[in-house]
């Protein structure tokens, strides 16, 4: 493993690869090979604390074993380093009505301000349904004030459970995991950086403003979509509606990511109201894949389609029916396109090729959480 790992931030860090399945953007400076679990290996290191934990006859020792469990689902799901977790008063500092945890200064001074960070209802639930039995809670006399080495040799011990180097299974390792997961699933890199206590997230003056309430809105939305899996579509926006023009029969919407990018959509009038949508709103806007058409080149197109973005083939996926390309957009965002086969053949598109994402307004549907 590189001795230059830090966790100094997380930074946008164009990188080719992450897995022979996985080709985005990186946010954080570690390696090209084996940086990393990605979701299915955090899953399963996720089962087999769970099987670790349930295993023992010994009532004791698998009190303690769900302590470091919870410390790992806490990380897993939070990003939250080490230190922060073990400071945790489990019974104060975590909400089960707002569903999020309070993450507090360790007490050095180059760490950032305490940070509220929400949690899917599921595991919120989970934790809350540990700190109400009674023998769990009567062997957290000294709350999460476990030994870290300790905690790292238990972390340790279930990668290489699952056969997994045991480096990738440390607590920074699993928060670095957790910051890439993130933004493979499309969470803006301001929501990642505020989620993990970063304290200067890479908005620039062009990018639109965000309260900090709104950001942790855009975590709220994201945690839970995440937990739940509700939709189908692989392109989604969070953002904030800039513009709504209304006609007789349809209206036009204009919203504005986080990350900067402008978004038209059409719906109807009808739509309009149902949703309740007015200017500052915050909304997702969903794409699916077969309605984006995929145009090579460094120049912009001259067409109809209202939505156009600039990014790079980082992943091809041929089938035997449908070909499925990963674009890479300049601030980590990825989209997802599909055409037939047939049609790729045309395209001969190549990974590294620059090309430009289109998709008309109607393409695209909105949803309010």
């Amino acid at each position: 493993m590189n001795s230059k790992i830090k966790d100094v931030g997380i930074q946008y860090v164009p990188r080719m690869s992450l897995s022979k399945s996985r080709n985005h953007g990186r946010i954080v400076s570690i390696p090209d090979e084996g940086c990393c679990l990605d979701t299915v290996q955090l899953n399963r290191l996720e089962q087999s604390f769970r099987k670790w934990a349930g295993c023992s006859p010994r009532a004791d020792v698998r009190m303690s074993r769900q302590r470091i469990l919870i410390i790992f689902l806490l990380i897993r799901y939070t990003g939250a380093k080490l230190n922060e977790v073990l400071t945790l008063n489990p019974f104060e500092d975590i909400d089960p009505e707002l569903q999020s945890v309070l993450f507090r200064s360790a007490g050095v001074d180059t760490e950032p301000g305490p940070r509220e960070v929400h949690i899917s209802e599921t595991l919120s639930r989970e934790i809350q349904a540990a700190l109400a039995d009674p023998s769990f809670s009567d062997s957290l006399q000294n709350l999460f004030d476990v030994d870290p080495g300790f905690v790292r040799r238990k972390f340790y011990e279930r990668a290489q459970a699952c056969e997994f180097p045991k480096q990738l299974g440390g607590p920074e390792m699993i928060r670095k995991a957790r910051a890439v997961e993130l933004m493979q699933g499309n969470m803006p890199l301001p929501a990642v950086q505020m989620m993990l206590g970063h304290s200067a997230p890479n908005l620039t003056s062009s990018y639109v403003s965000f309260s900090e309430e709104e950001m942790q809105q855009v975590v709220r939305v994201f945690m839970e979509r995440e937990s739940s899996r509700k939709t189908s579509a692989r392109n989604a926006f969070f953002g904030k509606i800039q513009a709504i023009q209304r006609g007789d029969i349809q209206t036009r919407v204009k919203l504005t990511t986080i990350s900067g990018h402008s978004i038209t959509t059409v719906i109807t009038n009808d739509s309009l109201e149902l949703l309740g949508l007015k200017e500052g709103r915050l909304i997702t806007a969903e794409i699916k894949a077969p309605w984006i058409i995929l145009q090579i080149g460094n120049e912009e197109p001259a067409c109809s389609a209202e939505n156009r973005f600039n990014g790079v083939i980082s992943r091809i996926t041929k089938g035997r029916v449908n070909t499925e390309y990963a674009v890479h957009l300049p601030d980590g965002t990825e989209l997802c396109a599909v055409v037939s086969t047939a049609g790729s053949r045309h395209l001969n598109l190549n990974e590294g090729d620059r090309v430009w994402a289109l998709f008309n307004c109607f393409a695209v549907v909105l949803h309010v959480d």
